[in-house]
């Protein structure tokens, strides 16, 4: 799809570390790094160090969370971009586990893009608000289940 493939090439150039300066600040300085986006995967890091640490010496719960939002949230997004009409999307609910203590880098990965075009299309052609919940895994470089996120996003047509 031309407009998912537009929105790959911004995220996947350095405007896109400018993107999360100015739009995502807590996520940029927390170290959330965008790794790799396709139409149908994302995968985003977020490392261990001073300004993601908790008390416990691990990373804290939400940066993580952020590194998951992200993975699905660019998925989201790359199938929004310059759709005519506009698509307006919204996380409506997240649910979290928590498996391992995160003390290094943490990458999540999701892989719902399919899903993801299939919601706003139908948003799109029936004018109803869509609900996808998209799923992000957060595992340590060892391969070993950090966190499993389940993030709820609502997509809507935006009036013409």
């Amino acid at each position: 799809m031309e407009t998912a493939n537009g929105f790959i090439q911004l995220a996947n150039s350095p405007k896109f570390q400018f993107f999360l300066l100015r739009k995502l600040p807590s996520a940029y300085f927390s170290g959330v790094r965008l790794r790799a986006l396709t139409e149908n995967t994302c995968e985003v890091t977020v490392p261990f160090k001073w300004f993601s640490q908790n008390p416990f010496r691990s990373t804290y719960f939400a940066c993580l969370a952020m590194a998951a939002e992200l993975s699905t949230g660019a998925l989201a997004m790359a199938h929004v971009y310059k759709r005519k009409p506009a698509v307006s999307m919204l996380v409506v609910k997240m649910e979290a586990e928590y498996f391992k203590k995160a003390t290094d880098v943490t990458r999540f990965i999701c892989t719902n893009g399919k899903e993801f075009r299939e919601a706003i299309t139908a948003a799109l052609e029936t004018g109803q608000p869509q609900v996808l919940t998209a799923r992000s895994e957060g595992k340590n470089p060892a391969g070993e289940l950090i966190a499993r996120f389940a993030i709820t996003w609502s997509f809507k047509a935006k009036a013409v």
